[in-house]
């Protein structure tokens, strides 16, 4: 549970709704993973695909939740799609950044879990089988020009809604000013 919310998380809420909507376009239909065949569509992931093990350390004696490969947020845009969604342990769902602060990609989050090399490696037999997921699972091969065109539409987003949170917090502050000041007339 959130203790803390700004006008960027409202930002943030409204990039993940629309590329929530965004990879239901590409999918051709409703893609919610609480209930119905979205729900279905996780569970065949997790349970069948993965064998109900993460797909980045290959554990199964954890809690599994969803993790999206291609990161859901307004930097990387990547889909809420079947394609785009693994089981994760609650460890592997944690990113780290590189030296300029960027969050790794999932081949790099999965290369430093894996921690090794090699034709025979963990790092590779793992990423071969999500690239098979995604490929089974039909992930939109988003063109550059497709790519720019979400990000672009995200951060508009984002920045009118931070700005309307922002500018409303102003309007609030302006208009108690003046409530301030006519109830300090009645005094």
């Amino acid at each position: 549970m959130t203790n803390y919310n700004t006008g960027a998380d409202a930002a943030n809420t409204a990039v993940r709704a629309y590329l929530t909507k965004v990879g239901e376009a590409y999918l051709k239909r409703t893609f919610n993973t609480a209930s119905g065949k979205g729900k279905a569509d996780w569970e065949h992931i997790r349970d069948v695909i993965f064998q109900k093990k993460c797909a980045y350390c290959n554990r199964s004696d954890v809690t599994l939740e969803i993790e999206h490969l291609i990161m859901f947020n307004r930097k990387e845009y990547g889909l809420h799609h079947p394609g785009n969604i693994v089981p994760s342990c609650k460890e592997c769902n944690k990113r780290g950044k590189d030296a300029k602060k960027k969050y790794f990609t999932w081949k790099e989050h999965l290369q430093e879990i894996c921690n090794d090399s090699g034709a025979g490696s963990e790092y590779n037999s793992r990423k071969k089988k999500i690239l098979e997921h995604m490929k089974n699972k039909k992930y939109p091969n988003l063109t550059n020009e497709e790519k720019h065109a979400i990000g672009v539409v995200a951060s508009k987003l984002y920045n009118d809604i931070k700005g309307l949170v922002d500018g409303s917090i102003e309007l609030y502050n302006t208009l108690d000013q003046a409530f301030v000041k006519d109830t300090n007339k009645d005094v």
